[in-house]
C-alpha cells in the first residue's frame, strides 16, 4: 500500500484554498518604469577624457535604470568607462543621455548636470 503524500507551500495552519494569489497589474508596473532622454553639450576644454568618463560612469552606476549615451548614430553603455571613451567626445560635442527604468528621471537629471557643469574641471 503506497500512499502518495503531497506537501503544501502554505504556512502551517493555512490550506491551499484559503490564500488567493493576485497577479500584479502589468500596467501599474509599467507606470513606475519611465524612459527619459536629454541632450547635453560637453563643455570642459579637454572633452570627455578618462577622469570625467570615470565620474560619469560612477554616477551612472548608482542608478537602477539602463543608461546609454549617444553621439550621433553611435550609442554606448553609460555604465562602462571603455564604452564612454569610445565616443571620442571632445569639447563642444553634443551627447544624448538615455535612461530607461524606475529612476530614469533622476538619472538623466544628475548625469546631464554633471556634463553641463564641465565635470567640475
Amino acid at each position: 500500500m503506497n500512499k502518495k503524500t503531497t506537501m503544501s507551500n502554505q504556512p502551517v495552519g493555512h490550506t491551499d484554498d484559503e490564500i488567493t494569489v493576485s497577479k500584479p497589474d502589468s500596467s501599474a508596473a509599467d507606470m513606475s518604469k519611465t524612459r527619459q532622454k536629454k541632450s547635453v553639450c560637453v563643455n570642459n576644454p579637454e572633452g570627455l577624457h578618462a577622469r570625467p568618463a570615470d565620474l560619469f560612469v560612477r554616477l551612472a552606476q548608482q542608478f537602477e535604470s539602463k543608461i546609454d549615451v549617444s553621439k550621433g548614430e553611435q550609442s554606448v553603455d553609460g555604465k562602462s568607462i571603455l564604452s564612454i571613451l569610445t565616443l571620442g567626445a571632445t569639447s563642444g560635442t553634443l551627447l544624448t543621455i538615455h535612461a530607461d527604468g524606475v529612476d530614469a528621471d533622476e538619472a538623466v537629471c544628475q548625469l546631464s548636470k554633471l556634463v553641463e557643469l564641465g565635470f567640475d574641471e
